[in-house]
């Protein structure tokens, strides 16, 4: 019987970070935790790309181009969303979280859901780094798990620290 699985080693990883910028009283500490664990975990900091959009509706969006282009071991998608009288909640929740699915199944390349779903602001707080923890540093050490089991089932080597040199033109 073989038992696969990732491992916490950054070393060597390229990860890319999306954040909605809307409740970023919030998502700048979901960040923050995000980047605390990929350094803590051996992710080198020019390995890390953070982009930023307008809301949690334009997460996946980006999560997906991040994914296509190759550059990326593993997308974390960052925001936070809080109930209002409205259903909008209930509308951007349902589609951020089909379309970062959606985006990491069509990439191939593991994409977290770090996106806070929350009744009121006092949740929000304390999954942002209170009572809870940082759901921004735990959607960033699932990612390096999950970037490091897919490379165990591809059978891809690490490649070594730093971003890799640029491709010159072959020779004539």
């Amino acid at each position: 019987m073989a038992i696969y699985e990732g491992n916490l080693n950054g070393q060597g990883l390229r990860i890319g970070i999306v954040v909605a910028r809307f409740n970023d009283f919030i998502t700048t500490h979901l960040l923050r935790g995000a980047q605390d664990a990929l350094l803590r975990h051996g992710v080198a900091a020019v390995d890390v790309d953070v982009v930023w959009v307008p809301g949690c509706f334009e997460v996946p969006w980006a999560a997906r181009r991040l994914g296509a282009s190759g550059r990326y071991d593993a997308v974390v998608c960052l925001g936070c969303l809080i109930r209002g009288a409205t259903s909008h909640y209930d509308l951007i929740a349902g589609e951020a979280a089909k379309g970062i699915s959606a985006a990491g199944q069509e990439s191939g390349v593991p994409t977290m859901f770090g996106i806070v779903t929350a009744e009121n602001i006092e949740q929000a707080v304390e999954r942002a780094g209170a009572k809870q923890g940082n759901k921004g540093f735990d959607a960033a050490v699932s990612a390096i798990e999950m970037a490091n089991l897919r490379r165990t089932l591809e059978g891809r080597p690490r490649r070594r620290r730093g971003r890799p040199p640029r491709a010159s033109s072959p020779a004539q």
